[in-house]
């Protein structure tokens, strides 16, 4: 079984050290960096702006995996380009015009992810899927941090892998929302490849130790 793709989540990090937390990431085996964007509209929670980010991207030496929990997703596309990010991901549930969103991604340099939340159905991506590079499975309901593991995201991603199978897509699989080292081995069986862990990885004392440990699910 390959080994996952970990992105600790940044909305995890203590922001009054956020310097001393980047680096410990930087340092550690993490693959990507994930950002939550959010903009107490499409969730009910804001969380950081370009301002920030531009910091970030700054101190972080991890490709940029940029979550956009916002209503419009396509009026930042230029913004999030300039931060350097490698994904940018936006939700099928805020892009009534998803596949021209996904196309202003992919001109703009950028790879495209679409994200569902847990109560939208896979089955939704049938056709999409041919178009994106990686589909994020929300396995808790976005907005806040240090949630619950939504159990029946495990079949969410076996419908979505035989889909992605089906069709031919390259399409990677991310999970975000109450990975641990417990839900980690299940999640890589039922067939992810990419495991988004916030308080996991940024509330544990060894933060090495912790995306070794996600990394050997």
């Amino acid at each position: 079984m390959k080994e996952p793709i970990i992105s600790p989540s940044l909305l995890s990090a203590d922001f009054a050290n956020l310097k001393a937390d980047l680096e410990s990431i930087n340092c550690s085996g993490a693959d990507w960096l994930h950002i939550d964007i959010m903009d107490g509209v499409f969730v009910p929670n804001i969380s950081f702006g370009f301002p920030v980010l531009k910091y970030v991207a700054q101190l972080s030496e991890k490709p940029l995996d940029v979550h956009l929990m916002i209503v419009q997703p396509e009026k930042f596309i230029n913004e999030v380009k300039a931060l350097g990010a490698m994904m940018m991901n936006v939700h099928y549930e805020a892009c009534p015009h998803l596949h021209r969103v996904i196309q202003q991604i992919k001109d703009a340099g950028m790879k495209a992810g679409v994200t569902l939340n847990p109560a939208t159905p896979v089955s939704l991506l049938a056709d999409i899927i041919a178009d994106v590079d990686m589909v994020l499975l929300m396995s808790v309901n976005p907005g806040f941090g240090g949630q619950k593991f939504i159990p029946h995201t495990l079949d969410k991603i076996r419908e979505l892998r035989a889909l992605i199978e089906r069709t031919g897509s390259h399409a990677l699989i991310e999970v975000d929302g109450g990975v641990n080292e417990e839900t980690a081995k299940a999640l890589v069986e039922a067939g992810a490849d990419i495991l988004v862990a916030g308080s996991y990885v940024f509330g544990a004392a060894d933060r090495k130790e912790a995306v070794r440990q996600l990394k050997q699910a």
